[in-house]
């Protein structure tokens, strides 16, 4: 059995080869002496005219916008265990303090509420969990889940509004915390999931764990979407970027600076109910189609601290196209709206600002993988790198996030390899779908929230 620290240093020696590869290849670290004296003849003012010229480095120092999510991509995913072994209890569940896994829902796939919150509760209770309930916010009843031992339903009545008029799910989350809804003591926990998230043992230490320590008000960790069964491989392998993100941003921002510069996800989170409570959700329109990200900006403006969860949990990526480009326009919508809002301040948003509009130039920076040929432009050596070390690690985190999501005991060293060429082969259509994502969201209704459908047919399945 390989270990997880051998595990970790195969990944980090993989990244680096696939980071000199592809800088060779695109000429970041060595170009022949005849593309040398060429790029020095090269006089693009004369030859493009100045306006093209300075439209053309233009689009080049648009892809140092992602600079900053690369540094940290590669942070976490370097200097932290990629590969770490089961989490392993640093205190006895019955010593827990009260954990409510809190589970918001329109009310539209009660099938599917019941059942994960069935298979949720008995994992706990399988891992010695004793101290904790299950609470399902929903706006409209469902039938049979009152039967449940240690789940409370709440219902949001359609005449519910908040102070400054906060929507969808911000809406929901809030009425939970109203004084006579609220049955929780500030240091009791709170465990937000999706109604489609599945806990693992191992998330369910890392939670405990995490409470145990009681250093930090919120934490998250991982999410894969490709355990137990896949419905739409296409949108599972685009999603394995996802995971990576997780593995390296995600954990460099909490582990080393405990603060969300680049915002969270809005499952798997962990909150301090007093915390959760003075900073609230009640934060307008604007804070409600991302509530997450911006319920993360306030809590990092107020001075709260955030850590990395150890231990994964599951969902399914979305089964159609069409959702998953709704899922991309929603989200950065959301965190347009969160971005330019003027309730948070400048420099608590800078690097989310400027990851945001990484994603907002899509469409302007992806022209140079053709504009680089059709129009080469003389750049200084250390420019041509960064902008390879960029292209390389987007590509590395498809492989990784392959690596991390699928089982090679289970799978195989040969269905790896065809998984991980599949989730390459996905770059183009992610591209292309987060450029449109991009333009509608853009010039579309921004206070909308899509949500996709997550119930699915037994015939829809594929397990893996």
């Amino acid at each position: 059995m390989v270990s997880a620290r051998t595990k970790h240093l195969l990944h980090v020696c993989l990244m680096i080869v696939v980071v000199l590869l592809f800088e060779w290849i695109a000429g970041g670290l060595w170009v022949s002496e005849v593309e040398r004296l060429k790029m020095d003849m090269l006089n693009p003012w004369e030859l493009y005219g100045v306006l093209a010229t300075l439209v053309l480095y233009g689009l080049r120092i648009l892809t140092f916008l992602a600079f900053p999510q690369v540094i940290f991509n590669i942070l976490g995913l370097v200097f932290f265990n990629a590969f770490p072994d089961k989490v392993v209890l640093k205190s006895s569940p019955l010593l827990a303090p009260f954990i409510c896994i809190r589970v918001v829902t329109r009310g539209d796939f009660p099938d599917l509420v019941k059942k994960n919150v069935n298979r949720n509760l008995n994992l706990c209770l399988d891992v010695g969990l004793e101290n904790f309930m299950m609470e399902v916010v929903t706006d409209r009843m469902i039938p049979g889940l009152s039967e449940y031992q240690r789940v409370r339903e709440v219902v949001v009545p359609p005449s519910y509004a908040t102070k400054t008029g906060a929507l969808f799910k911000a809406r929901a989350l809030q009425y939970c915390l109203e004084p006579d809804i609220n049955i929780l003591s500030d240091q009791d926990w709170i465990v937000h999931l999706d109604e489609e998230t599945i806990l693992t043992d191992n998330a369910i230490r890392g939670i405990l764990n995490f409470v145990y320590n009681g250093k930090h008000q919120f934490g998250q960790g991982v999410i894969t979407y490709a355990n137990d069964q896949v419905v739409n491989w296409l949108t599972t392998l685009a999603d394995s970027f996802r995971v990576a993100d997780d593995m390296g941003k995600l954990r460099a921002q909490f582990y080393i600076f405990h603060k969300p510069y680049f915002s969270w996800k809005g499952s798997y989170v962990v909150t301090q109910c007093g915390a959760e409570r003075k900073i609230s959700f009640d934060n307008g329109p604007d804070g409600s189609v991302a509530e997450d990200c911006y319920f993360g900006m306030k809590a990092y403006s107020q001075g709260y601290s955030f850590n990395f969860i150890e231990g994964e949990m599951w969902e399914k990526s979305p089964f159609t196209i069409w959702d998953f480009l709704q899922q991309r326009k929603r989200w950065m919508q959301g965190i347009f709206l969160v971005v330019h809002s003027k309730t948070l301040a400048w420099r608590n948003k800078l690097l989310l600002a400027i990851s945001l509009y990484s994603w907002i130039t899509l469409p302007l920076s992806t022209s140079n993988l053709v504009l680089a040929k059709m129009v080469p432009i003389p750049c200084y050596p250390l420019v041509n790198f960064i902008c390879g070390l960029i292209g390389a690690m987007n590509i590395y985190m498809y492989i990784f996030g392959v690596i991390k999501s699928f089982s090679l005991h289970r799978m195989g060293a040969g269905k790896m390899i065809f998984f991980i060429i599949g989730a390459l082969l996905t770059i183009p259509f992610n591209i292309i779908v987060e450029n449109v994502a991009v333009i509608w969201g853009l010039f579309g209704k921004k206070h909308h929230f899509y949500v996709v459908n997550k119930e699915l047919k037994e015939q829809q399945l594929t397990t893996v």
